[in-house]
């Protein structure tokens, strides 16, 4: 359980920050860079959620939601050589393969494309394409913290993966299932 009697502690006033573990890193260590990336991409889809509440998709973001802290909490803490499974929180397979499931099954309503989609249409789907694009920023800053020889749990690596896919077909299920989609127009302005 989390308790947060005192917002501010003073304690990073120098530059520096702790993971969960407890260990002292710098704010901008590739570790803090990545799990904060993960939280930019949980306040936009908070964002996407004004303009999706009482609709299909607000249950999904909800989820998410509550996982992306999970994610950060993964992320937050190094694995250690010793540790037991299930001893720390750790994002798990099945919630992958649950994002999959979703990802088949709102992309299963959408048309075809025929072009790239440009990040527009609905505010709701405004919404989600940022978000994406803010996953992805999380995904390639994980790939970076991996080559630097640091360690990132397979799952939630492709739970980061899956993410920024689900928050693609979400934002066209946004778009009136497609239909109101913005197509990028190869050279349509020279």
């Amino acid at each position: 359980m989390v308790t947060l009697n005192r917002i501010y502690t003073r304690a990073g006033d120098k530059g520096a920050t702790r993971l969960a573990s407890g260990a002292t890193v710098s704010k901008a260590s590739l570790r803090v860079e990545t799990y904060g990336a993960v939280d930019e991409t949980n306040a936009c889809i908070g964002l996407a959620r004004l303009h999706t509440a009482g609709g299909p998709l607000d249950d999904i973001l909800a989820r998410i939601q509550n996982e992306l802290f999970d994610l950060g909490a993964d992320l937050a803490t190094p694995a250690k050589p010793d540790e037991i499974e299930g001893q720390m929180l750790r994002i798990l397979d099945s919630q992958v393969a649950r994002l999959e499931q979703e990802i088949d099954h709102l992309n299963g309503g959408l048309p075809a494309l025929t072009s790239f989609v440009l990040p527009g249409g609905s505010a709701a789907a405004a919404a989600l394409h940022l978000a994406r694009t803010v996953a992805r920023r999380a995904e390639r800053v994980a790939v970076a913290l991996m080559e630097s020889g640091e360690d990132v749990s397979g799952p939630a690596f492709r739970y980061l993966n899956r993410l920024s896919d689900l928050l693609f077909v979400a934002a066209r299920a946004a778009n009136d299932q497609g239909r109101a989609d913005v197509f990028w127009r190869s050279g349509a302005t020279r």
